[in-house]
């Protein structure tokens, strides 16, 4: 059988599948331009892709032999699912695996942001420290006791609202589906709803996966109801937030800050407004970028690849 990486995964990975298939591994521009990937994928079997590449209609059906499509990513959402399941296409994902990674990143973004950490750095970098700060100066403020929301209760939500509890925030959340009230006491989690958990909370961490519900689903409307104290982090996905209202609200002091790791488009213009605010920490897409994560995660790639071209169910497989 005949597969295409849009891009080289690890050495290990490369190895593994080299043992069972032809092996073809895209090495130009990132992502795959759409007209060679089209050509690319008509005689293959298999398709290991990344969360920045689109595997549309166009795609999918061009891959006249396409049987399984493995994505080295949590999200799916750049993947045509109804085109692959008409078809018959197995599609696997790697969640679970980069739940820890993105959590410990989530909380970094929110203590640098509480405790102005990226500011401390620069100011001593530019030489700007030249006397002991007072009583009253470069103050940050408490992750103790303040009020965490929590928007999208999955895997990873849960994972932060865990550390959170480290830190003695009180974390509220909102979510599709209401968690069983065991759960909510193991967590130490209030269910609230949207607009109550944007006017209250002291920080909103976005972890909802991207859907045609979620899309710009963050947009002025909510962002006006928070706190002008308060900040949003968001590790999820670029498109729930309405950017060009986030840059507004950020340029108008309507909240006091934001954490982004992922963008509506990626990577970022550096003409974008956002990367010229002080007020903004930003990263570039990598939650999941830990030597642990990422080899994890090629383990998993290629593993849903083997088992949906030999017919049998992934480890993780994406419902159609």
């Amino acid at each position: 059988m005949k597969i295409l990486l849009t891009r080289k995964l690890h050495d290990f990975a490369i190895k593994e599948l080299k043992r069972k298939y032809d092996v073809e591994i895209h090495t130009g521009s990132i992502p795959m331009p759409k007209k060679l990937l089209i050509s690319k994928i008509k005689d293959k079997d298999g398709l290991i892709c990344y969360p920045y590449d689109t595997i549309d209609s166009d795609v999918i059906n061009a891959g006249i032999n396409l049987k399984a499509i493995s994505t080295y990513s949590v999200g799916y959402d750049h993947i045509d699912v109804k085109t692959a399941s008409r078809r018959g296409i197995v599609i696997g994902y790697t969640p679970e695996v980069l739940t820890r990674a993105t959590a410990d990143l989530t909380m970094a973004l929110m203590l640098s942001l509480f405790r102005r950490i990226p500011e401390g750095d620069k100011l001593i970098r530019n030489n700007k420290w030249r006397t002991t700060f007072g009583p009253y100066e470069f103050l940050g403020t408490d992750l103790y006791k303040k009020t965490l929301g929590i928007f999208g209760m999955g895997r990873i939500g849960k994972a932060v609202a865990k550390r959170a509890s480290g830190f003695e925030m009180d974390v509220i959340y909102h979510n599709r589906t209401r968690l069983s009230k065991k759960e909510e006491r193991e967590l130490g989690v209030k269910y609230v709803s949207s607009d109550n958990m944007f006017r209250t909370s002291d920080v909103i961490s976005i972890h909802t996966p991207h859907t045609t519900q979620t899309h710009e689903v963050v947009n002025l409307k909510l962002l006006k109801k928070m706190k002008k104290t308060a900040f949003l982090i968001n590790t999820s996905r670029g498109k729930i937030i309405n950017e060009k209202d986030l840059a507004m609200a950020l340029e108008r002091k309507m909240i006091a800050g934001a954490g982004l790791d992922v963008f509506q488009k990626e990577p970022i213009d550096s003409k974008n407004p956002i990367t010229k605010m002080d007020n903004v920490i930003l990263m570039p897409h990598s939650g999941s970028a830990t030597v642990e994560t990422r080899k994890k995660m090629a383990e998993i790639a290629i593993k849903n690849l083997v088992l949906g071209l030999s017919g049998r169910k992934p480890i993780y497989q994406v419902k159609t």
